[in-house]
């Protein structure tokens, strides 16, 4: 169980650190085409993104696009 533990970790910062950067990335990208949706760069995004990756990513702009509908 132990020699598990790390790989997780590891895995778990780096697709969290990818997805903070993806984030960043789409909310420039909105921003240039003048499109009012963001995701804010915080705590609960952070952890959003290293438990579920990409998906995540894309549910927490799913739920910013939905809140403005």
């Amino acid at each position: 169980m132990s020699e598990r533990r790390p790989g997780f970790l590891v895995n778990f910062f780096v697709r969290a650190v990818i997805g903070m950067a993806m984030i960043f990335f789409v909310n420039e990208f909105l921003s240039m085409k003048e499109i009012q949706v963001s995701v804010g760069l915080n705590a609960v995004s952070f952890v959003v993104s290293g438990a579920l990756g990409i998906p995540g990513v894309g549910l927490l702009y799913g739920i910013m696009f939905y809140n403005i509908m």
